[in-house]
C-alpha cells in the first residue's frame, strides 16, 4: 500500500531536497497521518484556496503543488489568516500537502528543463543559481527574427500575450528561468545568451534591454512553469501506475 509518507520519500528520491534554495520551505507541509493510503492525488502550480477545495470535495489523498504551501511560519491558526484557513480545510479533509520548489526548477527535467525542451531548444545545458544551477541554456535548430520566436513562444505556451523588449538581433541562443527570473538576466546573457525568456520581469529591466544589446521575454511566472505539471503526473504513474491523478490550473491571473 503506498502511504503519504512512501509517496513523499519516492518523490524526493527524484527531487532531491539538497537541490533546493536555502530560503526555500518546501516539502510535506500538511499531513495529519503519514501511514495513511494514497489512492489519488491533485496536482496543481499553486495551493491556491480553490485547489484546496477541489482537493477535499474531490476526496483527493495528496494535494502536490511545485510552489510551497507554507513561505513562512504561521502566526495564528484561524479561519481568518488565509494560510490556515487552507491548512485547517486540508487537516479537516484528511488531505495531505506536499510541495517541491527551487529542486524542480534545478533537477534535470524539472521546470527548466521542460520549458526548454517546449520553446524547441538544443544541446541545452544549466547556468546560474546555487546550490545547483536554476536555468538552463541551448540553441534553436536555426536563428530567426525576434518576433517570429516571439509568436512561438506564445504558441508553445498557451499565452495570448507577452511584454518583450529587442535589440533588434536575430533569436538563436536562448536561456531560459521558469517563474521569477529577473536576478538571472546578467547571469543569462554572460553564459552566452542571445535571448532570455522567463515569468517576470521589471519595467526597467525591459526598457534597459536594447541599450544592453539584450532580447527579453516576460512569459508569465505561471506560464513558463504550469508545464512542469506534466512531468509530476508522469513520476506519479511511475511510482504506482494505478494512482488517480489529476491536474489542476491553478491560475488567477487574467490578460484583458
Amino acid at each position: 500500500m503506498l502511504t503519504v509518507d512512501a509517496l513523499y520519500q519516492a518523490l524526493e528520491n527524484r527531487i532531491p531536497a539538497s537541490l533546493s534554495c536555502d530560503w526555500d520551505n518546501d516539502g510535506l507541509s500538511c499531513c495529519a497521518d503519514k501511514n495513511a493510503p494514497v489512492t489519488s492525488v491533485l496536482v496543481a502550480l499553486d495551493p491556491t484556496e480553490e485547489a484546496v477545495e477541489h482537493a477535499v470535495a474531490g476526496g483527493y489523498s495528496v494535494l502536490l503543488t511545485h510552489h510551497p504551501l507554507l513561505y513562512k511560519g504561521l502566526k495564528a491558526v484561524n479561519e481568518d489568516v488565509l494560510n490556515a484557513r487552507k491548512v485547517l480545510r486540508l487537516l479537516g479533509g484528511d488531505v495531505a500537502a506536499m510541495s517541491f520548489h527551487t529542486r524542480l526548477d534545478s533537477v534535470e527535467g524539472g521546470v527548466n528543463d521542460t520549458l526548454a525542451s517546449r520553446l524547441g531548444l538544443q544541446n541545452v545545458i544549466p547556468f546560474g543559481g546555487e546550490p545547483a544551477p536554476l536555468g538552463r541554456i541551448g540553441e534553436l535548430p536555426e536563428a530567426m527574427p525576434f518576433e517570429t520566436f516571439a509568436e512561438q513562444v506564445k504558441s508553445a505556451l498557451g499565452v495570448s500575450a507577452l511584454l518583450t523588449a529587442t535589440c533588434g538581433a536575430p533569436v538563436r541562443r536562448v536561456a531560459v528561468l521558469g517563474g521569477a527570473g529577473r536576478d538571472e538576466i546578467s547571469t543569462a546573457f554572460a553564459a552566452g545568451a542571445d535571448t532570455y525568456v522567463t515569468g517576470e520581469l521589471s519595467y526597467h529591466d525591459l526598457c534597459d534591454a536594447p541599450s544592453l544589446g539584450q532580447n527579453l521575454i516576460m512569459a508569465g511566472h505561471y506560464h513558463t512553469e504550469f508545464p512542469v505539471c506534466s512531468v509530476l503526473v508522469d513520476m506519479l504513474h511511475d511510482i504506482d501506475p494505478d494512482l488517480t491523478v489529476q491536474v489542476f490550473s491553478s491560475n488567477r491571473v487574467e490578460i484583458l
